[in-house]
């Protein structure tokens, strides 16, 4: 539990993680003690096409999950992972099923649909239009980055999505695997919620109470024609939108933790990122305008 710079009450959440039941390097009971120590109050367990059910391993609270990926290796022939959370229980999901299907039967057992790490899949535009249902996405995937391609961000497909009118709340997230120092504990949300409880995670997971980070702090409001901008110390403030060019939306410093930004005639959105002194990132949620 940890409570923000305005007195919310916020809890760290791990939301992709796998174990020892698909193809993660340690056990469930093993992973939730490592995010235990590391701070972590709620994690889920999503193992490909493996559920796990909600509850609790030593005092870690557990949100149900599981990972349904289609196609293999090759990106170019219908490569798309699905996570889902919250759902009371796994539906029947054939491995043939298409990737609408998996999205349908999510939401028909009242789960979260996350689209999983659209830059190291190579999804496009296309692919994610042509879909219904979804109710995030990830900005970034730890393992994404340093095990696997290089393509843990995803903030391309995100901004080209917003111009497209398709808004998804951003999720930062581990995907562990490996548990060698590199992909496990490193990007998570800060959730404000009524408890720690899953059912009280989720509901704030649906109203988009949360932001994504890697450490820093960060918070982003509209008060009039000005975004405002405050955070935890970091050297690097940047108001992303579907702006082309707007020279005074980065700035940089040291210990900065205000700033604001006038917004342009032309823009319809708007989205925070900041970076701290460790290269170490936090990513808003979207804000339509």
């Amino acid at each position: 539990m940890f409570k923000d710079i305005f007195g919310n009450i916020r809890y760290k959440v791990a939301l992709h993680i796998h174990t020892t039941l698909s193809d993660g390097g340690k056990t469930p009971e093993e992973a939730a003690e490592i995010y235990k120590n590391a701070g972590y109050d709620v994690i889920a367990i999503t193992d490909h096409w493996s559920y796990y059910p909600e509850g609790e391993i030593n005092s870690v609270n557990i949100i149900s999950g599981i990972e349904y990926n289609t196609g293999a290796a090759d990106t170019a022939e219908d490569v798309m992972h699905i996570v889902a959370l919250g759902m009371k229980k796994a539906p029947e999901i054939s491995r043939e099923a298409s990737r609408q299907e998996i999205i349908d039967a999510i939401n028909g057992e009242g789960g979260i649909a996350v689209l999983a790490h659209p830059a190291w899949s190579l999804n496009t535009l296309e692919d994610v239009v042509s879909l219904n249902g979804f109710s995030a996405t990830e900005i970034y995937n730890s393992v994404s980055d340093v095990g696997q391609s290089r393509r843990g961000y995803s903030g391309y497909i995100v901004d080209a999505l917003a111009n497209k009118g398709i808004v998804f709340p951003l999720i930062a997230a581990d995907d562990v695997h490996f548990y060698n120092g590199e992909d496990e504990t490193k990007s998570f949300v800060m959730v404000k919620a009524e408890s720690d409880s899953p059912s009280d995670i989720i509901k704030a997971l649906r109203q988009g109470d949360f932001y994504a980070t890697q450490s820093p702090e960060l918070h982003l409001k509209r008060e009039g024609n000005m975004m405002i901008a405050d955070c935890s110390e970091v050297v690097e403030i940047n108001f992303i939108s579907n702006s082309s060019y707007a020279p005074d939306r980065i700035i940089t410093g040291e210990a900065l933790t205000h700033a604001e930004y006038p917004i342009k005639p032309w823009e319809r959105w708007i989205r925070l990122e900041v970076k701290d002194k460790d290269g170490r990132y936090a990513w808003s949620n979207i804000v339509v305008l």
